[in-house]
């Protein structure tokens, strides 16, 4: 099926895509932040960010991640109104995916696996997956799961990555340190650098769908992120083009983090009121839209 229209009949949006400048500009931005915690973009770019941002041993990641999730606990309630409990376990696998932090559950039990293969350990990555699984996939997901034990919903009770609710669910949660942790300046670098290389690997994806040849792409790739391995590239084409299920879902990345990066620089009414709905129900994109009418389109 062409792309677009499958990433409609499952993701709810189009798949457009960013132009060529849009994409280098955000990349501009990542590197002013890169520039301002003192990190030189080029081949070696996460080795240093990962030295500055104190590597973590596995033996301690465990615990650093719990630290981070109840320091900021409270502000996410805040900022989302959820009032909902959850319970966290947290266990360490080895998955040959191209995921290194991975959360799931039921109701209000939430489990968050590391996969060893891929889990980069330091400090801000930490309080940056503490945000993103715990506070965002697991509370959002265990506050859904409240309201529907307490009423009749209009939603199938069952979240799939195959569904379009993913572009909220991602989008949020890889945006969050900039409305939770609006201060940190690690935190925020993070968030720059996945919004450019979302949006890059977008732009593979749609290269893979418009015929263009493995080499062309991975030289494309070479050009915009130094620092991603050949071994990475091959396995970011191969998801995007030989996976049916990946070639879906991955969209929602891209799509969720440019939205949600432009809804951090909205009115702070309308950031309240989205981020009070998101807790309450999962939101397809047609409805994000309606909630912020003013915001760009998603997907491109």
């Amino acid at each position: 099926m062409p792309l677009d229209r499958y990433v409609r009949a499952t993701q709810g949006c189009p798949a457009r895509g960013w132009d060529a400048d849009y994409i280098s500009g955000r990349g501009r931005v990542a590197r002013e932040w890169l520039d301002s915690v003192g990190i030189a973009w080029g081949p070696e770019t996460m080795a240093e960010l990962a030295a500055a941002e104190g590597v973590l041993e596995p033996v301690d990641v465990q615990d650093a991640i719990r630290a981070a999730v109840a320091e900021y606990e409270p502000a996410v309630r805040d900022a989302t109104a959820s009032e909902a409990p959850y319970r966290l376990t947290i266990e360490t696998v080895d998955v040959d995916a191209y995921w290194a932090y991975w959360l799931d559950g039921a109701g209000d039990r939430v489990r968050l696996r590391l996969n060893s293969r891929n889990a980069q350990y330091t400090a801000v990555r930490a309080r940056q997956f503490a945000l993103h699984e715990v506070l965002g996939h697991g509370l959002q997901s265990a506050s859904i799961a409240a309201r529907c034990a307490e009423e009749e919903v209009p939603w199938v009770r069952l979240l799939s990555v195959h569904g379009p609710q993913q572009v909220l669910l991602e989008g949020w949660a890889q945006a969050m340190p900039l409305f939770i942790a609006p201060d940190d300046r690690q935190l925020g670098t993070r968030v720059r650098l996945d919004h450019y290389t979302q949006l890059v690997r977008a732009e593979l994806h749609l290269s893979l769908e418009h015929g263009t040849p493995i080499e062309d792409c991975a030289d494309l790739a070479r050009r915009r992120v130094p620092w991603w391995t050949d071994r990475y590239i091959a396995d970011a084409l191969a998801d995007r083009g030989a996976d049916p299920q990946l070639r879906s879902y991955l969209w929602a990345y891209a799509a969720g983090i440019d939205w949600f990066v432009h809804l951090a620089e909205a009115p702070a009414p309308t950031v309240d009121s989205l981020l009070r709905a998101a807790y309450r129900a999962p939101l397809t994109p047609a409805e994000l839209q309606e909630l912020w009418p003013e915001g760009p389109s998603i997907g491109g």
